[in-house]
């Protein structure tokens, strides 16, 4: 088996993107929330982002059979699949933005590899294994110790959290399956193609809201974020393996917290770091060597 090349400098300065991409995109969602649902966001981001894939396209084709080319998707089908589990799970974590504490949709949002893992045997035919069992009940615990029932309140906050990440995750397997045959920019742009078309016309049942001026700077924040923190987490996974990767990209949460604190006043809950190092242990379980499981 063949491993990504470890370069840990150029591999922590795209998690550093990454990391600054995501928690960008967290404020901005909450700003434009005050204002726009996510049916809207998420047409303005998507529209933002085609017009940004449209111009890396042509910079990389330079002729109209070349742009036709990149973006004739050989399997049409899995697009629309992928880009439908993409859209709910977005909405959903922008739902949930803000309605529980960034910490703790962080948290709950780490549980994306686990259900990668569940999921992996039906979407992709890989062998459920005891290994697999063992972090999913890991993982799960993380998650009672992240959401506390029966301590405090849950709300559909916590639901839309979880339900986020399995939408993350049959993305990213759909993806690794779509990747098989199509290119990046083939991915991307139907993403941002079929993303416009759901928000437009979902924004629609609620009723359609010009964004004010005010919100126009936040919009083109998301829309950058929106594709340079998958870029900049794609870039860090092909410079080093995904065991060295994933502990950086645990490094969101301290620092999103951080952000809560010092922008929304939230509290620092121990018991959601706790149930995350739970989630994390989950996960370096799962990326480590299957000889070394039991």
């Amino acid at each position: 088996m063949t491993h990504a090349p470890n370069h840990p400098v150029k591999t922590a300065f795209w998690m550093c993107g990454a990391i600054a991409s995501f928690i960008a995109m967290a404020v901005s969602g909450r700003a434009i929330q005050t204002v726009l649902d996510s049916f809207e966001l998420m047409f303005w981001r998507s529209l933002i982002g085609f017009m940004i894939v449209c111009a890396l396209v042509m910079l990389s084709t330079r002729s109209r059979s070349g742009f036709g080319a990149a973006i004739r998707p050989t399997r049409p089908g899995l697009h629309l699949t992928r880009n439908i589990f993409h859209f709910a799970g977005q909405n959903l974590w922008f739902y949930g933005l803000m309605v529980i504490p960034l910490s703790q949709l962080v948290a709950l949002e780490f549980t994306m590899p686990i259900w990668v893992a569940l999921l992996a045997p039906l979407v992709l035919g890989e062998i459920f294994t005891r290994k697999r069992l063992m972090v999913a009940v890991l993982g799960f615990a993380g998650v009672l110790v992240v959401a506390q029932p029966g301590v405090q309140a849950l709300n559909s906050g916590h639901l839309a959290a979880i339900l986020a990440a399995v939408g993350f995750a049959m993305n990213l397997l759909l993806t690794k399956h779509i990747m098989r045959h199509d290119g990046v920019l083939c991915v991307l742009f139907w993403m941002t193609v079929l993303q416009t078309l759901f928000g437009l016309g979902l924004a629609q049942i609620g009723g359609f809201t010009w964004p004010p001026a005010a919100i126009w700077p936040w919009l083109a924040i998301i829309g950058v974020t929106g594709l340079s923190a998958h870029y900049s987490l794609t870039t860090a996974l092909s410079l080093a393996p995904a065991s060295t990767v994933a502990p950086m990209e645990f490094l969101r949460l301290p620092l999103i917290a951080l952000v809560g604190v010092w922008l929304y006043a939230e509290a620092l809950d121990p018991l959601v770091f706790a149930g995350a190092a739970i989630i994390v242990l989950a996960n370096w379980i799962n990326i480590r060597p299957a000889r070394r499981i039991a």
